[in-house]
């Protein structure tokens, strides 16, 4: 017999599936939700080692899902903290061209941004942008004063304390290991017992195709693992950044290019390039999970993606190995930027969805079934947005579940 049943089982207590679970709770509070956690605390993953940045909605094509959440996402997001006195501060952004070819990329993520409907975008000259980024080198930039940075393990927590506080469990150091069906339930078997469930939602980022092949369903996408690694400006150089300063994006690659980025916990990180990792869960160069890397590299789509982007993977593999590249890089953007400026810094893994064509998804993914709900591609603006995405999720669920 299972230990517990529940009405719907999340799996995955990262940022996405903690706001699912507490807008199930506001919007149908007799429904009993458990959120399912591998990890010993919740947002440890992708959630936990995010930059921290409240996006704007700049980057995303008109339309997208990407542009639809991050607008709504961001004000919904300042609000939520304000509410709930999390640290934040809107200290804005500049895009920044170094060189004339930039241009016309830069005028086009203005037309973007101002058809998103992001507020007070301006494009401004080098004198302006000296008074916003005193250090900063550019023909042009676009400032984006809205903008800001938080700690989203900080929002994590209040979700599940919000969780919690209705009829929810939040189930850490919890593994999935096997989805069963039983009649008209689910029997999802963990290191820590079995629950009944009647239905699931599927948030659990790095492993949600695995999640999905589990139930049963070919997600028709793989995960990639790709590490971001940053390094921190030494404390006597934060001076040199006041704000967020970013290039300007290559538009045939998801990635944003490595930037400066001020964060809540009283420091600057300068990065992330954007390399295969050797295991989804790979913060470190050494990290090798075997099973993973033979999952990625007997992907049919990997091939395919890494046949198109060959070029650009080798340049990030170059600028991860050679610390002088990175810092050449960096120096675009602040020309006075030295490696002796530059200390250890830490990393990220982002769960890219790449389809069997090799096509990496740029924009939120979310597929429903019978029973389930799968988040399969939730990349940034995903912590920006997570409260707009719940909540969309949620209406999915209620479609998908019939629920009353």
């Amino acid at each position: 017999m299972p230990d517990k049943s529940f009405d719907i089982g999340i799996v995955g207590g990262g940022i996405i599936g903690l706001s699912t679970a507490m807008h199930l709770l506001e919007k149908y509070p007799k429904l009993k939700v458990g959120v399912i956690e591998k990890d010993a605390e919740i947002a440890s993953q992708q959630t936990g080692h995010n930059s921290g940045v409240i996006h704007s909605g700049i980057y995303y094509k008109p339309g997208s899902f990407k542009a639809k959440f991050c607008v709504e996402g961001r004000e919904s997001m300042y609000r939520f903290c304000a509410d709930n006195g999390i640290k934040v501060v809107r200290c804005g952004k500049v895009i920044v061209a170094t060189r004339e070819e930039e241009l016309p990329r830069l005028k086009t993520l203005h037309e973007r941004g101002t058809a998103n409907g992001v507020p007070d975008l301006k494009i401004v000259e080098p004198p302006e942008l000296k008074e916003i980024e005193p250090h900063t080198f550019a023909l042009r930039a676009l400032w984006a004063p809205h903008t800001g940075i938080v700690n989203f393990k900080d929002v994590a927590a209040v979700y599940a304390r919000r969780v919690k506080a209705g009829s929810g469990e939040v189930m850490t150091g919890t593994r999935l290991r096997k989805i069963a069906r039983s009649g008209n339930r689910i029997v999802v078997e963990t290191t820590r017992g079995s629950f009944e469930v009647k239905h699931i939602i599927n948030c659990a980022g790095l492993h949600s195709d695995r999640v999905a092949r589990l139930m049963g369903i070919d997600p028709g996408v793989r995960i990639i693992p790709f590490r971001g690694e940053y390094y921190t400006l030494k404390k006597e150089k934060q001076y040199l950044v006041k704000g967020l300063i970013y290039p300007v994006p290559d538009p045939a690659f998801p990635f944003l290019g490595v930037h400066f980025t001020n964060n809540v916990k009283g420091y600057v990180e300068a990065g992330p390039n954007a390399v295969l990792a050797m295991a989804r869960e790979g913060y470190r160069k050494r990290d090798i999970n075997l099973s993973d890397l033979v999952g990625t590299v007997s992907y049919m789509g990997f091939w395919r993606m890494t046949a198109r982007d060959w070029r650009t993977g080798f340049m990030e593999m170059n600028r991860s190995a050679r610390k002088g590249v990175f810092v050449r890089d960096l120096r675009k953007l602040i020309p006075e930027i030295k490696a002796s400026d530059l200390g250890g810094g830490g990393s990220g893994v982002r769960a890219q969805a790449v389809d069997g064509t090799g096509k990496l998804l740029d924009d939120f993914h979310i597929k429903s079934v019978e029973n389930a709900v799968h988040v399969l591609n939730a990349p940034s603006p995903g912590a920006t947005s997570s409260l707009v995405i719940g909540r969309y999720i949620v209406d999915m669920a209620r479609q998908t579940f019939n629920l009353n």
